[in-house]
């Protein structure tokens, strides 16, 4: 190989890796932000030109020439290195020859290239760093791609928010697109594909811009996820721009994510920036044990309800003011109540991310909710909180290799310190499939194992699946995996739960009730029951009405014995009516949530009654701002329901919008009669 010297322009090193030298220079780092459409059309592409976290622009200088290497690695360079990696070409349909860009690697993989690499001949070849990138990527430009402000037909790859390899909603073998390397146009300094085929690791954590002038800045210090860049196939254009930023879990690895090499060193005067600013959630968190004010258990008890989603109306990144849903709640062992759920535009989307708020213990309000996970644009879908008998709070939550709920991934964090401070995140499973959307129904068995539900599919029917850890959270199991598609019907089994987004509770004798929502049997909510830890279940029809779109029931095993269900009478967008017996020993019809209890273990329900405060009919907010009328005889008509019990016995039952406090007395007391003096 011809040594490399400061005066060559071009060079191919040993394995035919082809590099360009790039000189010195200034560029505006980022892009101002535009309006995001309130609303997409699925399809669709967003009416914006420019993220959040594209913002500051900023002066860039990088002060050091490098060579890039023009096309990005390919699967006969890294089997090079790697020689077993040949086995997974052609996974899932992708990547299969050698001219294609090599996926299926994380970043710590294209570390390991780089490094191998430079071992190998003498050379300091690494990741490029984020400035780097979108110096070489604009090539001199200022416009939204190196073509200009549009992106030209040959660089479309299956354009979209793809549900691949979920059957039920993707085209299947359809989108399945070549990965060929060099086959567009290249860029003005002679660099291919910096417009989409893969997205490409980049060697930063991933952090918020600052708006001071920079030289050879190489991102922040610490942090969650790598940065990459470029966007991929099966994504909408406006996340191919020059200026747009993603990220990843370093240990993530699918069809999206390849990378490209630079070969040069590290500029000596690079600095990391420092990390970023603890969110309002993780400051001032009091570490001593508190309870929230005591109430006598026999005392009745209903509080007004508070909404636990504070984001300033017109919020546009990192956390949208358009929809929040799909909560969990947890109190932490100082006394705070801790919340998290979802944040976007579109449920779809890639910018859906996790937002989180806390109650602090004392407290009569809960505080503006500020980011609390969410590799950027990469949809996360969805979160539960769950704290074990030592205090320890788990945070589960699925994770989109790109757009959409279909190929998800399952991982797990936790925290130690009542939700100030999380764990790195870890893979649970790690493959982006079905079965990893993670439901608000998580608990300790009496055998110790863990329980946790998650959606079998992306629709609205198709049933629940559960993973299971026998050795506190350490590893994980999906019990019913392979067993055969089944009937949900009554009378009859199969290897899963009827009912997607299922409540499940344990049995005093050890079997698993689940409710869910869809797969409806005889008009009613569907019923499962399991007698070998989740293996196969057994269904028939529920006495409760079906739960429909917007809508999610939750089970609890409440400290005083019998089991809480919390659920809704009828359809959120046309709300039936359920007879309840008050106070008088008569019957009358509500609507809305409501609220019974079990001691039987499931055969039958009693108490039940309307999550309300039995007054005169009031508005108040439901999900994303929506008004519902709540008094005597209606109470809130849709939202997706997680709760948890207080060490002070007081139930916490969240909907999508508002926090609901009782305790098992008022459960118990039967509501008003129709007519008051």
């Amino acid at each position: 190989m011809p040594k490399l010297t400061i005066q060559d322009k071009t060079f191919i090193n040993s394995i035919g890796m082809q590099f360009v030298r790039i000189e010195p220079g200034t560029f505006m780092m980022g892009s101002e932000q535009a309006h995001l459409a309130d609303t997409l059309i699925a399809g669709k592409e967003y009416l914006r030109d420019g993220d959040w976290d594209e913002q500051p622009i900023h002066q860039v200088t990088l002060s050091t020439p490098f060579y890039v290497g023009i096309f990005q690695v390919t699967n006969a360079q890294y089997e090079e290195f790697q020689d077993d990696h040949s086995e997974l070409r052609g996974k899932l349909g992708f990547s299969q020859s050698d001219d294609e860009a090599v996926v299926f690697v994380d970043w710590h993989d294209a570390t390991r290239f780089c490094e191998w690499l430079s071992e190998k001949e003498g050379l300091p070849y690494r990741l490029p760093t984020e400035a780097e990138w979108e110096y070489v990527c604009r090539a001199g430009t200022t416009t939204h791609y190196h073509t200009g402000d549009t992106l030209p037909d040959e660089f479309h790859k299956n354009v979209g928010e793809s549900w691949y390899p979920d059957a039920g909603r993707s085209q299947g073998a359809e989108e399945i697109v070549p990965l060929h390397v060099g086959k567009t146009a290249p860029n003005a300094w002679g660099v291919y594909d910096m417009h989409g085929n893969v997205e490409e690791w980049c060697r930063d954590w991933y952090g918020p811009y600052k708006s001071e002038p920079q030289v050879d800045p190489v991102g922040r210090e610490e942090g969650l996820y790598r940065v990459t860049r470029g966007g991929s196939h099966s994504t909408l254009l406006c996340y191919l721009r020059s200026a747009n930023r993603m990220g990843a879990v370093p240990e993530d690895k699918h069809w999206y994510i390849g990378f490209r090499v630079v070969c040069g060193g590290m500029p000596e005067t690079s600095t990391f920036l420092p990390a970023r600013k603890v969110a309002l959630w993780g400051r001032g968190v009091k570490q001593v044990t508190e309870t929230q004010q005591s109430v006598p258990t026999t005392v009745p008890s209903f509080a007004e309800p508070i909404p636990f989603v504070r984001i300033p109306k017109g919020s546009n990144g990192p956390l949208y003011s358009a929809h929040n849903h799909v909560p969990a709640i947890v109190e932490c062992p100082n006394g705070d109540m801790f919340a998290a759920w979802y944040s976007c535009v579109t449920e779809r989307g890639r910018e859906l991310t996790l937002a989180a708020s806390r109650l602090r213990c004392g407290a009569s309000e809960w505080e503006v909710a500020e980011p609390f996970w969410g590799p950027p644009d990469r949809n996360n879908h969805a979160t539960s909180l769950w704290r074990n008998e030592k205090g320890r709070i788990y945070h589960f939550n699925g994770l989109s290799a790109a757009a959409t709920w279909g190929p998800l991934a399952l991982v797990m964090r936790y925290s130690d310190d009542n939700c100030a401070t999380w764990s790195k995140p870890r893979f649970i499973s790690p493959e982006h499939r079905l079965r990893h959307m993670p439901i608000a129904s998580v608990f300790r068995r009496q055998n110790g194992s863990i329980l946790l539900a998650c959606d079998a599919v992306t629709g609205g029917n198709g049933g629940t699946a559960i993973w299971l850890s026998d050795d506190d959270g350490e590893t994980w199991y999906d019990p019913g995996a392979g067993q055969p598609i089944p009937e949900f019907a009554a009378g009859k089994s199969g290897g899963w739960i009827a009912g997607i987004h299922a409540a499940v509770v344990e049995l005093s004798d050890g079997r698993l009730l689940a409710y869910g929502r869809g797969d409806t049997i005889d008009g009613r909510m569907p019923k499962s029951v399991s007698e070998d830890g989740g293996k196969t279940w057994h269904y028939s029809a529920s006495e409760f009405p079906v739960v429909s779109g917007g809508q999610r029931c939750v089970f609890l095993r409440l400290q005083e014995g019998p089991i809480f269900l919390a659920s809704f009478t009828g359809s959120r967008k046309t709300p039936e009516t359920m007879p309840i017996v008050d106070a008088s020993g008569n019957e009358r019809l509500v609507t809305g949530l409501f609220g019974a209890l079990s001691y039987d273990d499931g055969k039958t329900w009693s108490h039940i009654r309307l999550v309300s405060d039995d007054g005169p009919d009031r508005e108040i907010e439901t999900m994303d701002g929506r008004p519902f009328t709540m008094g005597l005889n209606s109470a809130e008509p849709g939202g997706y329901l997680a709760v948890c019990q207080g060490q002070n016995g007081i139930i916490h039952l969240i909907s999508s919008k508002q926090h609901y406090r009782f305790n098992y007395a008022w459960l118990k007391v039967p509501p008003p009669s129709e007519v008051r003096k």
